[in-house]
C-alpha cells in the first residue's frame, strides 16, 4: 500500500472543493464513502482538518485515489477535464504549504529550469508529491523526459481500462508553465491501475 501525505489529503480536498463547490462536494465525498471529510458547519471552515488528522499515511494513500475515482464515476467524461484543473490548482497549494525543509528550493526550480530544459520543476513535483524519497523519479530521454510515479497513491486499488493520473498530469502541466511559461505534450504511458508495476509520463520537450 502507497503512502500520501495527510497534509497534502486536506490540501488535495479543499482543491477539490474550490472547483465544484461545497454542494457538488458533498455529494462527491459521500460517493466515495468518505464523510469525514465534509465541511463542518458549526465551523464554516469547508474542511475538517481534525478528521484528516486522524488518517495516516496509508489511509491517505486509499481517500486520494477513491475521492478521484468518485469525481469519475459522478462525472462520467466530463471528469478528466475537472482533474485534470483540480492537478493544476493543487500545484498552487503545494507551493503553498511546502514543508520549510523545502521552501528554498522552490525559486531555485524556477531558476534552473528553461524551456528546453525543464527537469528542475518535475524534480520539485516528485519532491513536494512524494511520501517517500524514490517515490517519484525524473529521468532525461535524449530531448524528452520521463516521470515515473512508483508508489502512484492515486491508483491505490484501482483497477481500470485506461490511464486514470489526470490529477498527476495537471500537476505535471502546471509546474512545467509556473517555472518555463510554456506548454508542453504529456502522455501517460504506463499506469498501475492498468496493472503496470509504475505509472509513467511522457513529457516531450522538443
Amino acid at each position: 500500500m502507497p503512502d500520501f501525505s495527510p497534509r497534502l489529503l486536506r490540501a488535495f480536498a479543499q482543491t477539490v472543493s474550490a472547483e465544484l463547490g461545497a454542494g457538488d462536494l458533498a455529494a462527491v465525498l459521500d460517493k466515495a464513502g468518505l464523510p469525514l471529510l465534509l465541511s463542518d458547519p458549526s465551523t464554516g471552515s469547508g474542511q475538517r482538518p481534525s478528521a484528516v488528522a486522524r488518517f495516516d499515511a496509508s489511509a491517505s494513500a486509499q481517500a486520494y485515489a477513491d475521492l478521484q475515482r468518485a469525481l469519475r464515476l459522478y462525472y462520467g467524461r466530463g471528469a478528466r477535464g475537472i482533474l485534470l484543473r483540480v492537478g493544476a490548482q493543487f500545484w498552487t497549494r503545494l507551493l503553498a504549504e511546502s514543508p520549510l525543509t523545502l521552501k528554498p528550493r522552490i525559486p531555485l526550480a524556477r531558476t534552473l529550469a528553461t524551456a528546453a530544459r525543464p527537469k528542475p520543476a518535475l524534480d520539485l513535483l516528485a519532491r513536494l508529491l512524494a511520501a517517500h524519497a524514490g517515490d517519484i523519479t525524473v529521468h532525461t530521454l535524449d530531448l524528452d523526459l520521463l516521470l515515473v510515479d512508483h508508489a502512484s497513491p492515486s491508483t491505490t486499488d484501482q483497477h481500470e481500462n485506461e490511464p486514470i493520473c489526470w490529477v498527476t498530469l495537471g500537476l505535471m502541466r502546471e509546474s512545467l508553465f509556473w517555472a518555463t511559461g510554456r506548454e508542453y505534450d504529456i502522455t501517460e504511458t504506463a499506469c498501475r491501475a492498468l496493472g503496470a508495476g509504475a505509472c509513467e509520463f511522457h513529457v516531450k520537450t522538443g
